[in-house]
């Protein structure tokens, strides 16, 4: 509790911060600081306590005149057993899946042939109860599981399951250990524009931000309800202003008075700013008639009459924007969402996903690689230390070797190969091993080909460097041999690529060539140009997909189901 809270009413001379650590800003106590203790709340018989959380399962006993709830709040991947007498509360109001209940009670211990847990709560208060009708709630009724790909219909529900719930815990402790890793050696958090004018991966599937579409209908309801003027309109209006305007011709010829000249100019003046509105109605009708009310000039897309006066997008990554601060504050981080209009499909690929983009000033490759790894295994690490019993659940229900793999890729050292070592290993192996992508220098390595090197060959974590220039973005080193680039990938076992990342090209002749080599405009990145003109620095950087990494400790298979609110081809609810 704060310094300035009130303390709960006492019970029986003590209160609820006596008996459990009570929950700040919050009037209850959390099922984990009852059933996370190392004798599962045993000791805590006789406290009394006030729990809020949601029924997992309820069944009415005795004639209707007991319930027996499983109740999680959220806390924990366990369930706190509760029981209801029908003198507190009507029992057949809270057995629901899905009920609310926030109730207070004595913690007894159970009898040994009862129940698994070590502790109960037998409730002598019931402060508030969230109903459910349960013939319309879509979550199960009992222990049964819908599968995860049904759960993605009712996504502002799935929470309440306990696998969802543990991927969100486990997914919330893995970014407090990103945040936790860079903080402890020195990194800056750097916030990137979600908005962007660059192209970082030069691949041209990003999402576009304009308001032209909005404007282009806005106007077409505009002119359904108020038509453009007709050629009648715009003469008449013409005419006005040519009348007003001999009209003040001979007022001054006629050396008429100051403010009899006055009057007339000012009419003179109303009647051209009406003629100036009618015409520049006319052109909208114009362009609404002709291009859908989009803006055009030598018939393409007029973008300077867009919001941002040039073409804007949803960021594909932040990491050209993040080297700026790099190339001043040194070492510094990004992490955020990240956008991409990949028409996909699969189970490996999402239109809004995360990603966590360190950049370090005065690093080259091995630096960096150094970097990637320290981070992996710490992640690793943090979720044995700080979500082992979540990560038991996932190793019980999704994936039996989930624990077994954190624990290998936090104690391994990471195999280091290059690119070319690599084909080589992948080319010997095809000899008896049949990859559905064919093997040769200068392929852009399949996924068969990544999960091969890490989970049977070195059945450990691998970092393969030193890419062919031709398959790598515009903003990496070029190495001496003109053919491959300091460019460097994680490889870890159930997802393959986890990690990507380079050098970055500090000279500045060598990357203006690259980017016109790419194809690439120079306009747009004249600013990341300006990096090497003024006070260029070494610099080398990597990208972690976030999603991938929980689907390397958590062994589910589908990445649309460790994001919350996940957006794919046809689907963004919520």
């Amino acid at each position: 509790m704060s310094a300035d809270s009130t303390p709960p009413p006492a019970m029986d001379g003590l209160t609820i911060s006596d008996a459990v650590p009570e929950a700040e800003f919050s009037k209850r106590v959390l099922i984990k600081s009852i059933l996370g203790r190392p004798d599962k709340g045993a000791g805590l018989a006789g406290r009394k306590v006030r729990i809020g959380g949601w029924v997992k399962t309820g069944r009415e006993a005795e004639k209707g005149t007991l319930a027996f709830l499983q109740v999680n709040d959220g806390s924990s991947p366990e369930n706190l057993q509760v029981l209801v007498k029908s003198e507190v509360y009507n029992a057949s109001h809270v057995v629901a899946t899905g009920t609310c209940v926030h109730v207070e009670g004595l913690l007894q211990t159970p009898p040994e042939t009862a129940t698994q847990q070590k502790i109960e709560l037998q409730v002598t208060s019931v402060i508030a109860v969230g109903t459910v009708d349960a013939a319309k709630y879509p979550l199960p009724k009992s222990k049964a599981r819908l599968p995860l790909e049904l759960l993605r219909d009712v996504v502002h529900l799935r929470p309440r399951t306990n696998i969802i719930s543990a991927i969100a815990r486990i997914r919330n402790a893995l970014a407090y250990a990103t945040h936790t890793f860079f903080q402890n050696h020195g990194f800056l958090y750097i916030h990137t524009p979600i908005i962007t004018t660059s192209d970082c991966e030069g691949a041209g599937e990003m999402f576009q931000v304009t308001t032209l579409i909005n404007d282009a209908e806005k106007l077409e309801k505009e002119f359904k309800e108020c038509p453009p003027p007709s050629e009648a309109d715009l003469k008449d209006a013409e005419l006005a202003v040519k009348d007003k305007g001999e009209a003040v011709a001979q007022l001054k010829s006629a050396k008429a008075s100051k403010e009899e000249i006055v009057a007339a100019v000012s009419e003179l003046t109303k009647a051209k700013e009406n003629f100036a509105k009618l015409d520049e109605r006319r052109k909208l009708g114009d362009r609404l008639r002709l291009s859908g009310g989009i803006p055009k000039q030598d018939g393409k897309i007029d973008y300077t009459e867009d919001f941002f006066a040039r073409q804007a997008f949803l960021t594909v990554s932040g990491q050209l924007q993040v080297e700026t601060y790099a190339c001043a504050l040194s070492s510094v981080y990004t992490f955020g969402p990240t956008f991409r209009a990949e028409n996909s499909h699969t189970s490996r690929h999402l239109a809004e996903f995360w990603m966590v983009e360190p950049e370090i000033a005065f690093a080259d490759i091995q630096d960096d690689m150094n970097c990637a790894e320290a981070y992996v295994r710490f992640l690793c690490q943090w979720l044995l230390d700080h979500c082992y019993d979540d990560m038991e659940f996932m190793t019980k229900h999704v994936d039996k070797t989930a624990l077994q793999r954190l624990e290998m890729v936090a104690k391994s050292k990471f195999h280091r190969i290059t690119y070319t070592e690599a084909v080589a290993i992948l080319e010997e192996a095809a000899k008896k091993k049949k990859f559905e992508n064919k093997v040769e220098w200068g392929i852009d390595l399949a996924s068969e080909h990544e999960r091969y090197l890490t989970e049977e060959k070195f059945k450990a974590p691998v970092i393969v460097y030193n890419y062919p220039k031709a398959i790598k973005a515009f903003y990496m080193k070029v190495n001496e041999d003109n053919k491959t680039v300091a460019a460097m990938d994680v490889l870890v076992p159930k997802v393959g690529e986890l990690i990507g990342g380079s050098q970055r090209e500090e000279n500045y002749e060598t990357l203006q060539k690259r980017i016109l080599d790419m194809g690439l405009p120079l306009e747009p990145y004249q600013w990341y140009l300006d990096l090497r003109r003024y006070g260029t620095v070494e610099h080398s950087g990597f990208g972690l997909g976030f999603e991938r990494m929980i689907l390397f400790a958590t062994g589910v298979d589908n990445i649309r189901d460790v994001i919350p609110f996940p957006r794919y081809p046809g689907r963004a609810d919520l």
